[in-house]
């Protein structure tokens, strides 16, 4: 017996690819497996369309048509690359976003926190921001990283390694507290 899935648009978050250097190839492909939305820079446009990706939008001034001839273009503007992209989801009410990225500059991201599911590919990290009362199942050992700041901080299910960095006590449910909008946290992938 087979399952069918229809897939509605917008319905995946859509992918913000702005380099793949030392990314994986097996979590590209859990990316794209239901086809999101796929947008990205001319620079990183064509090691895409070497994997044989189809680009549904790129950012900038001109698309070069031999890259793919329906792609279409948002432009540049005097904005970041990630904060265009940002808007223009957000302005055409994508609910979610995925990004990949070797550069990571937190600031971009803040003000799309609480309007955007937000998900970063960073390193070899997953990075989101999450409110207040946040719980997750993890294994034992895993590390935590916390990205940005929070007053009355309360964490239960981690132990401080050093700074910022957290492990999971045992296998189970680890919780995060704090007095504030968001936290961005940043987990293994």
């Amino acid at each position: 017996m087979s399952s069918h899935h229809i897939v509605r648009e917008k319905q995946e978050p859509a992918l913000l690819v702005l380099s793949l250097n030392e990314f994986s190839d097996e979590l590209l492909g859990q990316l794209l497996e239901w086809s999101p939305t796929v947008i990205t820079t001319p620079q990183t446009a064509e090691s895409l369309v070497t994997y044989g990706i189809k680009i549904d939008y790129i950012i900038g001034d001109v698309v070069d048509e031999a890259l793919q001839c329906d792609v279409k273009l948002i432009p540049a503007g005097d904005d970041t690359l990630t904060v265009t992209a940002l808007n223009y989801l957000i302005a055409n009410n994508h609910p979610a976003i995925n990004v990949i990225t070797d550069e990571l500059n937190l600031a971009d991201y803040m003000p799309y926190a609480d309007k955007i599911d937000l998900v970063i590919f960073y390193d070899d990290k997953k990075i989101y921001a999450v409110n207040s009362g946040f719980r997750k199942w993890k294994p034992a050992g895993e590390t935590i990283d916390l990205l940005s700041n929070a007053k009355e901080l309360n964490l239960t299910g981690l132990n401080q390694v050093e700074g910022q960095k957290y492990k999971t006590t045992a296998d189970g449910f680890f919780s995060i507290s704090f007095n504030g909008p968001f936290l961005f946290i940043a987990e293994e992938t």
